[in-house]
């Protein structure tokens, strides 16, 4: 079933999902189940797999390093399948446009649709861990917009290599990502929002937005979206403060602002177990006000680990 579908016949009421990140090559897939099995009984109608891009290895050889690019999480659509098999639950699985080809996309797109997924995300991506910025992949799309605009075009039965007759098309339900913060290139909130528009008007369906911790940065967001004329499910992502690092690193990284309040109770914890605590409670105040305030869904980043998500979900669903 679509996303947009399952938010329909929710009838108001506030779902929940979450993401998980596919093992580093040679894990066993159970460790994932492991931390999916306790969640499952919150009733998620969808899960979230990322996809991660290539990186640059060193292998010794020779008494030399030889550089090598390669993906140490590879498997998304296989674990998408998977976790759709096992739990009878929809999955979503995150496309790329760093790491892949026009044509690499479209023989994902095809295997998606043959394993009845019918859910993805259209995503830019970042840029390789020794690269300061995003450069596209040769071949590939620039921009999360063009990976839109190609699936949409592959829903009408058109490939790249031009229209095939079938009556077999794709159905893809095509969700976007949404920066209540902006997004750390963007040189401005409103330039990211024409940005988000064109996304929209090409044919995605739905929005899942980056981490933020002061609703009030989600609900203006929203507001601005609204008044823009559009009205797809605009789901806010959650990420539980779990360690002391994050009040550093999750600021560096996705350029987002923590609240005082946040930030001193994390200062003031004497262990990480501490700060995970802290991060619970945190996410629970924040996720009741977000289903009062009408949140369609309510998606957790969970970094494949679930005891915090658990406890965050057991006292609202």
């Amino acid at each position: 079933m679509k996303i947009t579908d399952h938010i329909k016949q929710a009838n108001g009421k506030t779902l929940f999902s979450f993401e998980l990140i596919p093992p580093r090559k040679g894990k066993s897939i159970q460790e994932l189940y492991n931390n999916i099995d306790p969640l499952m009984e919150f009733k998620p109608p969808f899960i979230d797999v990322t996809t991660s891009r290539e990186e640059f290895v060193y292998i010794e050889k020779d008494g030399l390093l030889d550089k090598k690019v390669t993906r140490m999480r590879p498997g998304t659509i296989g674990i998408c399948a998977s976790i759709k098999h096992k739990y009878d639950v929809d999955t979503v699985p995150h496309v790329l446009c760093g790491g892949f080809t026009k044509e690499e996309t479209e023989y994902m797109l095809v295997d998606c649709h043959y394993l009845g997924i019918h859910n993805l995300m259209a995503l830019r991506g970042d840029a390789m861990r020794e690269e300061q910025y995003f450069k596209p992949t040769p071949g590939g799309h620039e921009y999360a917009l063009g990976l839109v605009e190609q699936v949409v075009e592959m829903n009408k039965g058109h490939y790249l290599n031009g229209m095939v007759e079938t009556s077999d098309c794709s159905d893809f339900c095509i969700g976007v990502a949404g920066y209540p913060e902006k997004h750390l290139e963007a040189p401005s909130l409103k330039t990211d929002l024409k940005r988000l528009i064109q996304k929209v008007e090409a044919g995605a369906d739905y929005v899942v937005t980056q981490m933020f911790f002061d609703n009030k940065k989600y609900f203006e967001f929203v507001d601005l979206v609204r008044a823009e004329g559009i009205d797809i499910p605009i789901i806010p992502g959650i990420k539980p403060i779990a360690v002391k690092r994050h009040l550093q690193l999750l600021p560096q990284v996705f350029k987002i602002d923590l609240p005082q309040e946040l930030i001193e109770s994390v200062e003031s914890c004497k262990s990480n177990a501490d700060v995970r605590q802290v991060g619970i409670e945190w996410a629970i105040q924040q996720s009741k006000e977000l289903m009062e305030g009408g949140a369609p869904v309510l998606h957790y980043y969970s970094m494949g680990k679930s005891d915090n998500v658990k406890a965050i979900a057991s006292e609202l669903f």
